[in-house]
């Protein structure tokens, strides 16, 4: 058997392991995207093959390579202002809700990735304040979370090369909301730094400390669970929402049978979810 191949016992103990520890569900014939993602992890943890990778990874005592497979199987690309309608969205019908509140505004962004989505909503809040001064006068908070702390550190780091930069991003945002960093890379301002705040979230874990929110984000993350994760995590959103707070979704995903209590908002374009 070749060094990058993986046997069905050893795949089956490694799907069991993922969706354990990170909710994630492999398909039955996702064999290639384990190798693909596991393969450069050989040489810096010096093993031999990715069935002696995957059978350390299972091991409870090898916590940085645990750490480093579950970095490396949940980092996910993602883009700037994703699919466009939620940050549309969000500046003509949620943001004017909230404009006038005594207290801060908090929005979640709860697979926050490599930053694209949760710097996209500060920037669409520095947006709507510049065409409405005096909005948000006790400020807008918005939380960046993610299971990968190799994720969290490069969002907090702020800087993107050219080709991150290029997927979708205006060159009029690119110009607005950036300035030279190192090595030929563009750095997110300090004007929408500031606005987010990175943490570490599991979301199988409790959100207890994450505090309340009025809009979360919890978009193209639920295609990788079950059922039974899936209504789990929706319960726990539910639970961080303010009355009347809003939930957004991914373009494939839905509510159905999974939780009743939001009131689904059909837009022009897009969903958007109410809290009950």
């Amino acid at each position: 058997m070749s060094k990058r191949e993986l046997d069905d016992s050893s795949y089956h103990q490694f799907r069991t392991f993922l969706e354990q520890q990170c909710g994630i569900v492999l398909g039955d014939k996702k064999q290639y995207l384990v190798k693909s993602r596991l393969a450069p992890l050989m040489s810096k943890f010096d093993v031999n093959s990715i069935g002696e990778l995957v059978s350390r990874t299972l091991s409870p005592v090898e916590r940085q390579l645990r750490a480093a497979v579950i970095d490396a199987m949940t980092t996910n690309e993602t883009l700037w202002f994703r699919d466009d309608y939620p940050f549309k969205l969000l500046q003509s019908k949620l943001l004017p809700d909230f404009a006038d509140r005594k207290t801060p505004v908090k929005i979640w962004s709860a697979a926050s990735s490599s930053g694209q989505e949760p710097y996209s909503i500060a920037m669409s809040v520095l947006e709507y304040q510049q065409r409405n001064p005096g909005a948000f006068k006790r400020g807008v908070q918005v939380i960046g979370t993610d299971i990968s702390n190799t994720m969290l550190e490069h969002c907090k780091y702020g800087h993107y090369d050219s080709l991150a930069l290029a997927r979708g991003l205006s060159p009029e945002r690119k110009n607005q909301f950036f300035e030279q960093g190192d090595n030929g890379m563009l750095k997110v301002k300090d004007q929408v730094k500031k606005m987010v705040n990175f943490r570490p979230l599991n979301l199988l874990n409790s959100y207890s400390l994450m505090g309340r929110f009025d809009i979360v984000f919890c978009r193209n993350v639920l295609i990788y669970f079950s059922p039974e994760i899936k209504a789990q995590i929706i319960s726990q959103i539910h639970g961080t929402l303010n009355e009347g707070g809003y939930l957004f979704l991914g373009a494939s995903e839905s509510l159905s049978g999974l939780n009743d209590n939001f009131n689904m908002i059909r837009c022009n374009p897009g969903i958007v979810y109410q809290k009950k």
